[in-house]
């Protein structure tokens, strides 16, 4: 079997992205606390998390890691970015 074909792993994903994973999996805080917490944690600004995260749910990986998790993110960004798109339609 080719390194193509074969089925991913979550020994795919580093170290940081499955703490990405696992972070979102249990968060339960405020926003403000949130925010805090990814700089603490993750030494990086919330929109840089932010980056990070919609890169992580689209790899392949991270959905074969948990793909529960994986797709509520996926239906929550879309219903954010579908939420942009209609406030810059004209009306």
């Amino acid at each position: 079997m080719s390194d193509a074909t074969q089925p991913l792993r979550p020994l795919d994903l580093d170290e940081r992205s499955l703490e990405i994973l696992d972070f979102e999996r249990g968060w339960k805080g405020s926003r403000a606390a949130r925010e805090q917490e990814i700089r603490e944690r993750f030494g990086m600004s919330t929109p840089r998390y932010h980056q990070v995260l919609n890169q992580l749910l689209d790899d392949p990986a991270a959905l074969a890691h948990d793909p529960l998790l994986v797709k509520r993110l996926r239906r929550l960004r879309e219903r954010r970015q579908e939420a942009r798109s209609a406030t810059r339609l004209p009306r």
